[in-house]
């Protein structure tokens, strides 16, 4: 059983991951850090955009969620 402190170490090492991942794929480093926080992004899902020549602004438009209302 892992206990709380455990827990957050393991969430910090994920950030940490997806954050080093999506800034070498070429997401600027603040960008990416706000990105590994967000459990919604789809790390694979950007890189892949990024990696095809998408700027990573518009990554982020891609794969945001549509508003309730919009839809």
């Amino acid at each position: 059983m892992i206990g709380i402190q455990g827990q957050r170490d393991e969430t910090e090492m994920t950030v940490r991951w997806r954050r080093d991942q999506l800034v070498a794929c070429g997401v600027p480093a603040r960008m990416a850090a706000g990105l590994a926080r967000n459990p919604t992004c789809d790390v694979h899902q950007m890189i892949d955009l990024v990696e095809r020549g998408c700027p990573p602004h518009l990554a982020v438009r891609i794969l945001a969620p549509l508003d309730k209302d919009a839809a």
